[in-house]
């Protein structure tokens, strides 16, 4: 059985949060993970974890990181509507499949 999820999110997306902690939030979409059905949006979900010194971080310290976010809680920001929208496809005349706003029908770049 096949155990990825189809995350229909791509890098570079603006998303906005619609739960959570960072409710009302957005940022872009730096990674997707299709196995744990999860992305990493800049700026959104840190944490902070306490490093040992180390050649790379020689005094040692808290660091933060950037930890992943469940695809449940982030949509797609449209931003000439500056709201959340789901995403839909379309086919062009010449055949090609493109996304697109599912509120406004207008293709995202």
């Amino acid at each position: 059985m096949n155990d990825l999820y189809k995350i229909k999110l791509k890098k570079n997306d603006t998303v906005i949060v619609i739960s959570g902690k960072y409710k009302g939030k957005t940022g872009k979409v730096l990674s997707t993970f299709a196995k744990t059905n999860k992305v990493t949006v800049e700026g959104i979900n840190i944490a902070k974890k306490h490093a040992k010194p180390t050649k790379s971080l020689p005094q040692g310290g808290i660091i933060d990181l950037l930890r992943p976010i469940g695809v449940s809680k982030v949509a797609l920001y449209d931003s000439t509507t500056k709201k959340a929208s789901k995403i839909g496809y379309k086919v062009n005349k010449d055949g090609t499949k493109v996304r697109v706003y599912a509120k406004t029908g207008r293709e995202i770049k």
